[in-house]
């Protein structure tokens, strides 16, 4: 009965403390491993491609095909509060910016998703690439391993 009492204390204990995340992933294995992967499945959705037989159009043609291009666009947007977690990226102003930025155009590519809309899917997408070079332009020697730098 005393160790039940022990641990139900614990377990109170842990309840009233503000949660603590544990970090698996620096920016660059965000970026790599799930932003990124996200991200090219949303510009891959819808398009044209024009070859020497004329325009192809492309969309998602199923339910199944939309859900995963809706699910996507949640990375996306979810992933912009991954980056702005502590100890994460560059903690000033123009950093938690940039990832704002990349919630409010995930949630764009949400709707657009969500509506089915293959313009509104090809706009979104467009946003999506302008948050990512801005933050690349302001951030990616910072944000790049040394490894991977050219001329390495």
């Amino acid at each position: 009965l005393l160790s039940a009492a022990v641990l139900v204390s614990a377990c109170s204990d842990a309840a009233n403390e503000a949660p603590q995340f544990v970090m698996v992933a620096d920016v660059p294995g965000i970026m790599t491993a799930v932003l990124e992967p996200a991200a090219e499945v949303y510009w891959d959705a819808v398009g044209s491609i024009l070859d020497a037989d004329g325009v192809h159009e492309f969309q998602p043609e199923t339910d199944e095909e939309w859900e995963a291009v809706r699910n996507a666009a949640f990375v996306i947007a979810e992933s912009g509060n991954l980056l702005m977690m502590e100890g994460r990226g560059a903690n000033d102003e123009a950093w938690r910016a940039m990832s704002l930025a990349m919630v409010q155009v995930g949630r764009l590519a949400i709707e657009a998703a969500e509506a089915k809309n293959t313009d509104a899917v090809f706009d979104a997408g467009a946003e999506v690439y302008a948050v990512c070079s801005a933050c690349h332009a302001a951030y990616a020697l910072e944000t790049i391993p040394p490894s991977e730098l050219p001329g390495n």
